[in-house]
């Protein structure tokens, strides 16, 4: 940022809101959604899922700009957002295998897949020079311009998701944290996992080529971990996930804003003082708990 120049303040951002509208309800969809969906992510130690589905999202937004520009394809073939699709469901069918049935473990399969996206992605963009800024965009996140079209769509895509997942609630909780318990209930647990994670991918690959790799693996991670921090059970975590993811990405747009901060490391910055506020709160509440145990009566027995 030029020193000489004037820093923009609340009252420029408001005054464009119509230029940063779309954007920012972007962020604040996929936040929430990925927020929620964080959860499962984080308390089932899924954790590098969401990042290896981001960069197979990526791979596949970058491999349609390589469809369109060097192999001439035209219609559905060059769209970013179906390949993006193609390439985290694909990458979803391969993790959801059981483990039985895997050769390698799935650390070591996701470690393969990020790496894959991320170098892949990397090394299409050196094909396409008239598109490298985009791919660059397409892993880090600057989603400063954001169509109509895509939020209507990433509006669509998490309504349906979420009405799914609020719908059949407490059957992803117990086949994700008692699975055991949920076929001794007659759940489907592996429908009910095939949904959760077809529902991460989809909302993943959507939201990655709009927003950005980056911020994507923040909001399906960080507001989680903040919400699990201070949450006295799973349903209000989900809860407080929810509104961290938004918080995350509106505020991170405002903070790219004022300081002239890339957009998706400051949604994902945004995000990780979120985990330091409610790190902070749960120890300074268990200090307390600790200093003032609960009384207990000595009463004698009889």
């Amino acid at each position: 940022m030029n020193p000489a120049a004037p820093v923009p303040t609340l009252g420029d951002f408001f005054a464009a809101w119509e230029l940063f509208r779309d954007p920012v309800l972007a962020a604040l969809i996929a936040g929430a959604t990925l927020g929620y969906l964080g959860v499962y992510i984080v308390l089932r130690r899924m954790v590098f899922v969401s990042a290896a589905l981001s960069q197979a999202a990526g791979l596949g937004v970058a491999f349609a700009f390589y469809a369109e520009i060097v192999l001439g394809a035209t219609g559905l073939f060059d769209e970013p957002l179906l390949w993006a699709t193609i390439f985290t469901l694909l990458t979803t069918l391969v993790l959801a295998k059981p483990g039985r049935d895997r050769w390698l473990s799935r650390e070591s399969v996701l470690g393969w897949v990020y790496l894959i996206g991320s170098a892949g992605a990397l090394i299409v963009g050196t094909r396409i020079q008239q598109e490298a800024h985009e791919i660059s965009s397409i892993l880090f996140g600057s989603a400063v311009l954001v169509t109509p079209a895509d939020l209507h769509l990433l509006a669509a895509v998490s309504l349906v998701v979420m009405v799914v997942q609020l719908f059949a609630a407490r059957g992803f909780r117990f086949a994700s944290f008692d699975p055991d318990g949920a076929k001794v209930r007659g759940l489907p647990v592996a429908l009910l996992d095939t949904v959760l994670f077809a529902s991460i991918a989809v909302v993943v690959s959507f939201a990655t080529r709009v927003l950005g790799a980056l911020p994507i693996f923040a909001f399906s991670v960080l507001p989680a971990m903040a919400a699990i921090l201070i949450a006295p059970s799973v349903p209000i975590a989900l809860a407080l996930a929810t509104v961290f993811g938004a918080v995350s990405g509106g505020i991170g747009y405002v903070v790219s804003f004022r300081f002239s901060w890339p957009v998706g490391a400051s949604q994902a910055a945004t995000a990780v003082m979120l985990v330091i506020v409610t790190a902070a709160f749960r120890s300074i509440r268990d200090r307390i708990a600790a200093a003032h145990p609960p009384h207990t009566s000595l009463r004698p027995a009889g």
